[in-house]
């Protein structure tokens, strides 16, 4: 069936034959990350597509980081809340993001508010939805790490936006099983795979990389590389500081290897890097890749090591294996799958991982075949359809 607006007002959908086939809702889409963007961005064209009224909003917590995405996936931003500032407390930014949202709430009147993920935005957004009994979708719902202090904050974020949830749009079965031991309705959990997938697929069918990514593409062929990429809060410190040295013992002491590491913004780990990686001249510490960069480099890595959630869902669809800097990990399928290899904060199995992604293709060819099980690249399409059914009733 192909939904079309009616004319003249386009309150409801019709299907191709001109029968009355729903009313057309406004959803308003609040993102703060960059992640959140990359994930958002295939849903929001979902909706659109299907006649649907998306309101996009951004906290901009990570401007510019953010805005560069807004602009390659061409979405459209209704409303900036601009509420960041230098040296804000989660707290204060919370409570921003909260005051900030609520007159556009009562302004605009959505039907739904959809938040994904975990971050201070998401739970803003949750929040304020629920103070005012406007139904909160929640993309990417039942991850769990097993420990409520990591990561940090996140763990907590997503644990209580789903008690203010109505829809939860799992990834994945085991997110399904996660929330059911939960309490969730069963009918209020639908697995949808995650919409990063569609947001990949799209880019690397569609973008080409940048003229500096292929100049560095080209510089580095026939080179096998590593793509290093970390960031997070849990690893700053000694942490970071133990991967970096045993990475740039591992580049001294193998000559047909390099390493690249799009460096973080933060000034922790800015410093830190340049500290460990200085006299080291297979190392190319870079600025932040642009999404598509990324994705093209890290198809011809040989091997990817980071603390990113994004980059474990990404692995399986690149078919390249994963070394996880990471405790524990909110998702296992990447592990189980055999994509990712999760090693914690331990010098000695970051060591012994490159070593045996080095000196065996068995990893690799294990990979060759892999299905992503983090979805297929429909994941937008379904949350779009399920959306529309609770909410035309």
């Amino acid at each position: 069936m192909i939904l079309l607006p009616t004319s003249p007002d386009a309150n409801h959908l019709v299907s191709a034959n001109g029968a009355p086939s729903g009313p057309r809702l406004r959803i308003l889409c609040l993102f703060g990350t960059r992640p959140e963007t990359i994930k958002f961005a295939p849903v929001i064209q979902a909706l659109e597509k299907a006649g649907h009224e998306s309101v996009n909003v951004t906290s901009a917590q990570h401007r510019d980081l953010l805005y560069p995405l807004v602009k390659l996936f061409n979405l459209r931003l209704d409303h900036d809340l601009a509420v960041m500032k230098p040296g804000q407390s989660l707290n204060h930014v919370l409570s921003r993001v909260v005051e900030a949202l609520d007159p556009l709430l009562v302004s605009l009147t959505p039907d739904a508010i959809l938040v994904q993920g975990d971050t201070t935005t998401a739970l803003a957004g949750a929040l304020a939805g629920w103070n005012r009994r406007i139904p909160v979708g929640h993309i990417e719902a039942g991850l769990r790490s097993g420990d409520a202090h990591s990561p940090y904050p996140e763990e907590m974020n997503r644990r209580v936006i789903s008690q203010m949830a109505t829809w939860h749009f799992a990834a994945t079965e085991r997110n399904r099983r996660t929330l059911l031991d939960e309490g969730v309705s069963a009918a209020a959990v639908h697995v949808t795979g995650n919409p990063i997938i569609d947001a990949l697929h799209w880019t690397l069918k569609n973008l080409e990389p940048s003229p500096e990514a292929g100049k560095l593409i080209g510089e580095l062929a026939g080179e096998r590389f590593i793509l290093l990429t970390t960031h997070r809060r849990e690893s700053f410190g000694q942490v970071m500081r133990s991967n970096l040295e045993v990475l740039r013992d591992f580049i001294h002491s193998h000559r047909n290897v390099s390493l690249v590491f799009p460096v973080h913004p933060n000034p922790e780990v800015k410093a830190v890097a340049a500290s460990v990686f200085q006299n080291s001249p297979r190392v190319r510490l870079i600025d932040p890749l642009p999404y598509q960069d990324f994705l093209h480099l890290a198809s011809r890595a040989h091997l990817l090591v980071s603390d990113s959630g994004g980059v474990q869902e990404e692995a399986p669809s690149l078919r390249r294996p994963l070394i996880v800097l990471r405790e524990n990990t909110e998702r296992p399928e990447a592990v189980d799958c055999g994509a990712a290899r999760l090693i914690g904060n331990n010098p000695e199995a970051l060591r012994a991982s490159l070593e045996n992604a080095w000196l065996s293709d068995a990893w690799h060819q294990q990979l060759s075949t892999l299905s992503n099980p983090y979805g297929d690249g429909r994941s937008a399409e379904r949350i779009a359809s399920i959306l529309a059914v609770p909410l035309a009733v």
